[in-house]
């Protein structure tokens, strides 16, 4: 087992016990530094910090992930201090009886690479119960999406640990897998957000016609023999949506062999990886790789780039 996936194993078990922490407020805000114009080429390490907050009644406890001036090694240390930014968000949600440690393999790589990564505990669907992913369906969690993103721009101002190192003007990924690709796709459609200016779907089903007001390029990842998530409802939803806009099939496979050990997780990373650096840093270097990072047996790749 590799030390990266150590760390992945480690965190995900460090996340189901942790206690929520309270936010920290600012004293001081730094000046904001200059956007970069493109992504990051080199590994940051991993600093995370935790925020409880509400949307109303429902409780959000929130890991946010973000580039650290410590080395890279891939694992996440609390409170490492934030490397110089600024970083551009990208919202992770997770799928049913999950919570931001169990999708470690791809929040980590995320703020590894240069993002600032907010990743909730859904108050219901983290608790694995089939009778709660109506909350998905009511459009409760892409709602606290929203609010986590809100809460998330607002610390560039209001903590001083992220005071002027998050890029509050390039827009919003999202990102998330089963019930958290459903969430990420009501945000495009039934609940929209019109932040959201890049989004990463894995393993949805059609949650609705695309909102107008959302501009955004949608990657959807799916395994064809998904026996949870239809794979012919996420064909449909891709079929909706105008482009910008790719499809990653990874043949022969179900529902989360790419979220996590599958012999194409390590394409699935790549893809998505160059399609934030793409959407967010407007890298078009980022771009360019997307069908080589998409490609080897086991994949097909298609895409509406324009």
């Amino acid at each position: 087992m590799s030390v990266r996936r150590r760390a992945f194993l480690g965190l995900a078990a460090a996340a189901g016990a942790a206690a929520a922490t309270g936010t920290v407020l600012a004293s001081a805000h730094a000046e904001p530094a200059t956007p970069r114009q493109t992504a990051p080429t080199e590994p940051f390490g991993i600093g995370v910090r935790q925020y409880e907050w509400n949307r109303g009644d429902r409780r959000l406890v929130t890991r946010v992930f973000y580039p650290s001036t410590g080395e890279p090694t891939g694992v996440p240390v609390d409170d490492a201090p934030i490397a110089d930014g600024p970083f551009p968000v990208v919202e992770w949600s997770h799928g049913l009886g999950g919570n931001p440690g169990s999708y470690a393999p791809h929040i980590l790589p995320l703020a590894e690479a240069g993002f600032i990564v907010p990743a909730p505990v859904f108050p219901t669907t983290s608790t694995g119960t089939e009778g709660d992913i109506g909350d998905v369906y009511n459009g409760n969690q892409s709602m606290d999406v929203s609010e986590v993103i809100t809460r998330t721009l607002a610390l560039n101002e209001s903590d001083a640990a992220f005071a002027g190192r998050i890029d509050t003007a390039a827009g919003v990924g999202v990102a998330g897998h089963s019930l958290g690709g459903m969430t990420t796709h009501g945000l495009l459609t039934a609940w929209p957000d019109d932040r959201v200016v890049a989004a990463i779907p894995f393993a949805c089903v059609d949650m609705g016609d695309p909102a107008p007001q959302v501009s955004a390029k949608v990657l959807f990842v799916h395994g064809d023999q998904d026996p949870i998530c239809d794979y012919a409802l996420a064909r449909q939803a891709y079929d909706e949506l105008p482009p910008v806009k790719a499809f990653m099939t990874h043949t022969g496979v179900g529902h989360d062999e790419f979220i996590w050990d599958g012999p194409t997780y390590d394409q699935a990373v790549a893809t998505s990886l160059d399609w934030m650096r793409w959407s967010l840093y407007g890298d078009t270097a980022a771009r360019d790789r997307l069908p080589e990072d998409a490609s080897g047996e086991g994949i097909v790749w298609e895409s509406e780039l324009g």
